[in-house]
């Protein structure tokens, strides 16, 4: 059931973040341009940082983001999330089960839920998640552990649900157009934004091939 945590508008365009290609910038800086660029959802994802160093960040980007508009949410980690006030929580399959996060975050927080199988997709949105992430549909370096979703498998999850659906894996501003009609509200990337040097130059041309993808459609019907 669709709850009103989130937009299927607002999913058009999700950055991931990673700090792999930060050379000589900061995380900040690097969200930044890519909301300048035209980012609608941003994620944080740190797997390395010690905890007063991640909330630290944290707090700041959520600040960045809200200057933006922008929804942010945190990746796996629901007690920085509570600690610093997050728009929510996005979370794996190995991570906490989207029925014991909304107990903890409550009703008005966004849920990410990442599933791979219809019966993943139709069990997260029973439990309470808002938006589901899919993948991979492409091959990717970004996560070493990312199974492989097909195109038919994508479609079904799309239909099998009511909540919104963003595709996640591999994609580039090159494939993006072979997600047509699968039912998708919007893709999620990582290194097609944030390892290109032209990040807010990236991130325009990633959004505007996804908006080709989808047909020019009304999102809010997705």
């Amino acid at each position: 059931m669709r709850s009103d945590n989130v937009k299927p508008e607002e999913l058009l365009l999700y950055a991931v973040t990673d700090r792999y290609w930060l050379g000589d910038e900061t995380l900040y800086q690097q969200v930044e341009k890519t909301l300048k660029g035209g980012t609608t959802f941003v994620q944080l994802r740190e797997k390395k940082l010690d905890e007063d160093n991640f909330l630290k960040e944290a707090i700041e980007i959520k600040e960045l983001c809200r200057k933006y508009n922008v929804p942010f949410v945190i990746n796996d980690n629901v007690d920085i999330a509570l600690k610093m006030d997050a728009d929510g929580v996005h979370v794996g399959q190995s991570d906490m089960e989207a029925l014991d996060v909304r107990k903890l975050l409550g009703p008005d927080k966004i849920i990410g839920v990442s599933a791979q199988t219809v019966e993943q997709a139709v069990l997260a949105e029973k439990h309470g998640a808002d938006y589901l992430g899919v993948g991979a549909v492409f091959q990717t370096n970004s996560k070493d552990d990312a199974d492989f979703v097909s195109y038919d498998t994508l479609k079904a999850i799309c239909e099998a649900v009511s909540i919104p659906v963003v595709a996640i894996g591999g994609i580039t501003k090159d494939n993006i157009i072979s997600l047509k009609d699968s039912g998708i509200c919007g893709i999620s990337v990582i290194s097609a934004i944030f390892a290109e040097k032209d990040i807010t130059a990236a991130t325009k041309v990633l959004k505007e091939r996804t908006l080709e993808m989808l047909g020019g459609k009304s999102l809010g019907s997705c």
